[in-house]
């Protein structure tokens, strides 16, 4: 398959799937076609792969057809209005099966459905039971129509896009703000003059209850911001609206009582890529903080410990490894296995607090 139908196929597709809330407008198009061409009959038709789809019509009963037996699929091959006056005389139609029977297709004009980017999507024809003529006027009047169907197509096109974008944008903003309301950090988007775009629950909860502050859209953020912070959160936003991402631990104090922060910094982009404004996280860590410090505490003193109690140890021990080697020296033949396991027991000992004591000794000086 060309690469030009598929892509006319694609097309076709999207519009036959669409929810039309124009259909009065369009099937007054159909009925003033008639009206100027003088014929009882008038259509617009989509055509796929397969089959004419008759979307709005007057005159006539029929739905859709086969493409291979469909008029219209000879309109979409050029760009002008097709005129076949008389469809006995022309040798594409004289055996068609709709040219005889209930149809009686004796004259038939159609003018193409041409999208912006030039896809013929089917047509807007009348049909006659009687061979006739139409005047450059009524030629021209069909080509203006046809415009107009192309126009409110592609105009409920888009606006069917739009409303799809609109709801899955409502969609991300209620996950979003769900995430953030949720959370037990503090967020908030700042834009580029320093003024409040966005704050979460959190936040506006603990403004309140430290400071008794009432955050609100469109404030100067720096009103919240306390004389001990100023400085530095004017110049981690700066760097941040040039596109920087900060991170860093800084304590603070609030109504009497100092609060450990990770403080979040981060350009906040739009949907084109600009950078619109900062988005700041505060998350308190100091139960993290103290944890940490408790944690480190106990260590030191297990060191300290350790070290106490090999000093203490190894006094004892150095007496018995003194009286080890005097007995050994006596050459006491009896208990001469006996010394040999005990001196040799009191030697592991011995190197076993020898590495306690540099161990603790090596802690203590790093920290």
């Amino acid at each position: 398959m060309p690469g030009k139908e598929l892509e006319r196929l694609q097309a076709v597709d999207r519009f036959l799937k669409l929810k039309i809330s124009r259909e009065d407008e369009l099937q007054e198009i159909v009925n003033y076609a008639a009206e100027v061409c003088e014929v009882p009959i008038a259509m617009i038709t989509l055509i796929d792969a397969d089959t004419q789809h008759i979307k709005y019509r007057v005159g006539s009963d029929l739905v859709q057809t086969s493409r291979a037996d469909a008029f219209c699929d000879y309109t979409i091959l050029g760009k002008e209005v097709l005129v076949i006056p008389d469809t006995g005389k022309d040798a594409r139609f004289a055996d068609h099966p709709y040219r005889n029977g209930a149809t009686n297709i004796q004259f038939y004009a159609g003018a193409t459905l041409t999208t912006v980017d030039g896809i013929n999507l089917g047509s807007l024809c009348v049909v006659g039971h009687h061979p006739k003529q139409l005047s450059e006027m009524q030629q021209g009047i069909l080509g203006i129509l046809s415009k107009q169907v192309v126009h409110i197509l592609e105009f409920e096109y888009s606006l069917d896009v739009l409303k799809k974008q609109f709801l899955e944008s409502k969609a991300n903003e209620i996950k979003l703000r769900a995430l953030f309301e949720s959370s037990n950090a503090c967020h908030l988007l700042v834009g580029k003059e320093m003024d409040i775009l966005y704050f979460n629950r959190t936040l506006a909860e603990f403004m309140l209850d430290k400071h008794g502050q009432k955050m609100e859209i469109g404030a100067p953020i720096l009103n919240y911001v306390g004389p001990d912070f100023a400085e530095s959160f004017g110049s981690n936003f700066h760097r941040s609206l040039g596109g920087e991402k900060i991170t860093f631990e800084e304590s603070l104090w609030h109504d009497g009582s100092e609060i450990w922060w990770q403080f979040d910094f981060s350009p906040a982009y739009d949907s084109s890529g600009a950078i619109i404004g900062v988005s700041y996280t505060a998350s308190d860590i100091s139960e993290l903080k103290r944890t940490k410090e408790e944690g480190d505490s106990k260590n030191r003193a297990l060191d300290r410990i350790a070290l106490m109690q090999s000093h203490n140890i190894r006094g004892p021990l150095a007496a018995i490894l003194g009286l080890v080697d005097i007995i050994d020296g006596a050459g006491v033949s009896e208990i001469a296995e006996e010394i040999r396991m005990l001196k040799r027991s009191a030697g592991e000992l011995d190197d076993i607090i020898r590495r306690l004591v540099y161990q603790a000794s090596f802690t203590d000086h790093r920290k």
